[in-house]
């Protein structure tokens, strides 16, 4: 059972309105307007804070839409195939996997940064770094040449794990700087949204529209326009590396005053570092076992099911066995790697496995389909200039007004009743997608779907960051949130790299249709979660 306040906070699923107007926490008072909700919501946004998550979220939007969607537009435009274009979508699969990772951030201090800058601020500014590097590694890559693809999918993991690991720390020092203050975490949630959407239309937008203007078209590939592109992206992060300086330390993080020795910092990241390469060498091996060309797109994915989980085993026996010739304490890896899961489980009992059910599988309508969506505009005839101004600016523009109106709405209604709407919205308005491939080339509908889906997304997407940092425990920021958000991704990315081959075998009217299917049992799911964890057990 968790704590009376935690239970509160879910089960009202309301962010508590001022005190002079109303608590949704005590009904017997009459609930204030939606305005007068809307008026006092804005006066959060002028908050340091909100500023700051605004800039942080910016630098989070700009490598994710790099390796998400711009990238498979480039490689489109280098001819490669789609089978391979929608695979490389796995190289965001570090979002779904830096929970494993997630306990360094919070256990180890950067060393000499962290001294002068504080452990949230060092990690935000090491990962930004990496970002800027990996981004100019790609740039470095013609896909075209012999060897290409390999390279460019390594400088895409390491975009992906970079970019992964800023968000880890973006999001325990969200948490942390408002700690026990819904109010102004539904505004943070909500400025570091709008930051992401806007970094999204930078990377996105302004990519594509920079490429063509640059002389590479479908018709014509050019790779110095691409280089030069990415170029440009990198320089374009030194936004959020200011706002790292910029930003202050959160109180909550600077309280925590007890670290581990040197010795145990070192033992542990190397004990990472060789259940990394278990995970690597084991992931290599198992491939030359598994057939090349699998019958189907379920069966491929039944096999690289099998991979990553024989990889998984590896990367875990090793880490025992590091515990078991000593090379780490056992005590140190308990406090960094098991404290934080068994903190979740003793809070929920029985009903955190329904809980982590609902996150793995909330967005996963939305999610499948984005995966391939760049390259069905293009199959569809748009253009890059049409594309960039409907889905990377348009689109974009409709899901941050989606996430401001899901961060006010949280404040009036119940989110597990906006959980509910977001859902029936993503898994909804794939079905226009359907329309627009019976239709073909007709930019009105295109615009119209993609503006109904984007805003759809971003409410979906604010109410369930608000609902994940609910279930938090501000003594394991990073770790908790991680793993909450890398079991969102996880499953939708896995199946999303299929989604070429799927596209192939039934088309694109029957992969939209099989996108807004994957919605429906998710309903029933958040009523379910609804029923038996915040109503029939809340206070």
């Amino acid at each position: 059972m968790p704590p009376l306040s935690i239970r509160a906070g879910i089960g009202s699923l309301k962010t508590p309105a001022p005190p002079e107007c109303y608590n949704p926490r005590f009904p017997s008072h009459p609930p204030i307007s939606l305005m007068q909700t809307f008026a006092y919501s804005l006066k959060g946004y002028q908050d340091r804070r909100a500023l700051s998550l605004l800039l942080l979220g910016f630098s989070a939007g700009i490598p994710y839409s790099l390796i998400f969607a711009t990238l498979s537009l480039w490689l489109l435009e280098a001819g490669v195939k789609h089978e391979m274009v929608t695979m490389f979508s796995w190289a965001t699969l570090g979002y779904s996997f830096k929970f494993v990772w997630s306990p360094l951030i919070d256990a180890l201090p950067v060393p000499l940064l962290s001294r002068v800058l504080g452990k949230r601020r060092s990690w935000l500014l090491l990962a930004q770094g990496l970002i800027i590097v990996a981004i100019v590694l790609m740039s470095s890559i013609n896909p075209q040449f012999s060897g290409g693809l390999n390279a460019m999918a390594w400088g895409a993991v390491l975009l992906g794990f970079s970019s992964a690991t800023q968000d880890v720390v973006i999001d325990a020092y969200r948490i942390e700087a408002a700690p026990d203050d819904s109010a102004m975490q539904s505004v943070m949630s909500s400025t570091y949204t709008a930051g992401y959407r806007l970094g999204m239309i930078v990377a996105g937008a302004g990519s594509l529209m920079l490429a063509q203007w640059l002389g590479s078209t479908k018709a014509h590939y050019v790779y110095s326009a691409w280089q030069q592109t990415y170029w440009a992206m990198a320089a374009t992060m030194l936004v959020g590396v200011a706002a790292t300086l910029w930003v202050r330390e959160p109180v909550a993080q600077q309280a925590q005053t007890a670290e581990q020795n040197v010795g145990d910092n070192v033992r542990l990241l190397a004990m990472f570092v060789l259940a990394v390469l278990a995970f690597v060498f084991a992931f290599r091996q198992i491939n030359t076992l598994l057939p090349e060309n699998a019958a189907s797109p379920v069966a491929a994915l039944l096999w690289e099911t099998l991979r990553l989980a024989g990889s998984l085993l590896a990367a875990v026996a090793v880490g025992l066995a590091a515990v078991k010739i000593k090379l780490v304490r056992a005590d140190a890896v308990r406090r960094v790697w098991i404290a934080p899961l068994a903190d979740f489980f003793a809070r929920y009992g029985k009903r955190a496995v329904l809980l982590l059910a609902l996150i793995g599988l909330y967005r996963i309508s939305d999610i499948v389909s984005g995966v391939i969506s760049n390259v069905f505009y293009a199959d569809m005839g748009f253009s890059k200039v049409e594309i960039a101004s409907a889905v990377k600016t348009f689109g974009v523009a409709m899901s941050i007004l989606g996430g401001i109106a899901g961060g006010v709405l949280a404040q009036r209604f119940r989110l597990m009743n906006m959980m509910m709407l977001g859902a029936v919205a993503a898994a909804a308005t794939n079905l226009l997608f359907v329309w627009l491939a019976l239709r073909g080339h007709d930019v009105p509908l295109m615009y119209t779907a993609v503006g109904l889906d984007n805003f759809a997304a971003g409410l979906a997407g604010t109410v369930f960051v608000a609902f994940l940092s609910a279930l938090t425990n501000i003594r394991f920021t990073a770790v908790q949130y991680a793993l909450f958000s890398s079991l969102m991704t996880l499953l939708p990315k896995t199946i999303g790299g299929y989604s070429g081959a799927i596209v192939k075998q039934i088309d694109y009217t029957g992969f939209f249709l099989f996108t807004a299917a994957l919605g429906v049992p998710i309903l029933l799911l958040v009523w379910w979660a609804d029923r038996v964890l915040f109503r029939d057990g809340a206070a």
